[in-house]
């Protein structure tokens, strides 16, 4: 088991009218980082918030903020969520031919560059960006909605990320995100998680830290 994992609460699962109160009862409750899931209508149906939410509640909190875009064409939109306060940058490697130029975007701004895998896309897909991301997110459901599940077959890839960050030395932290419960937790702990996303669990208080 992975000892000093972090927690990352999702803000998709919080109360949209008060995220003032959302980001305290994160700082209060064990959270590392504050994830920040952004949503398009295009790559997953549903649309979330942009750009000027994510500036409006920078100064709520000194966490650091992992911006989840679950957008497609993700280069477009890179330097203005850098711009709204972003501290972590994760995209999907479903959403762009343009890993590599989406993570050197990143880095030259100084911020850590994550890399996020669906489901069903195997963690091959991956093997030429593994040595240059910062954080590998495998999503445990299919992205786009709390609440949902974890995939059984998904802590395989928390597993071979694990054994690839031993074998080759690689330096990215693993992030899962859904499904996390307190019956889940042990299970992608395990698996080698260094980051746990929890929304609707952290906020109804089915997840303990």
């Amino acid at each position: 088991m992975k000892k000093n994992a972090l927690l990352s609460p999702s803000l998709l699962s919080a109360d949209f009218s008060n995220l003032k109160s959302a980001l305290e009862k994160i700082e209060k409750n064990g959270g590392s980082l504050v994830h920040v899931d952004v949503m398009d209508g295009h790559f997953v149906p549903p649309v979330s918030y942009g750009q000027p939410v994510v500036a409006s509640v920078r100064s709520c909190t000194k966490l650091p903020f992992d911006v989840h875009l679950m957008i497609e064409h993700p280069e477009l939109s890179i330097p203005s969520f850098i711009d709204a306060g972003a501290d972590y940058v994760t995209f999907h490697a479903e959403a762009t031919a343009h890993a590599d130029r989406c993570i050197q975007m990143i880095h030259e701004r100084g911020k850590k560059a994550g890399i996020a895998v669906c489901p069903a896309t195997p963690v091959s897909a991956l093997e030429y960006m593994l040595p240059f991301v910062d954080i590998v997110l495998v999503m445990t459901v299919n992205p786009g909605w709390g609440g949902q599940k974890l995939i059984p077959y998904t802590v395989n890839k928390v597993k071979q990320l694990a054994a690839l960050q031993q074998e080759r030395g690689y330096s990215y932290l693993i992030s899962v995100d859904g499904g996390v419960n307190a019956d889940t937790l042990p299970v992608v702990l395990d698996a080698g998680t260094d980051i746990v996303v929890s929304g609707s669990a952290f906020f109804e208080g089915r997840l303990q830290w």
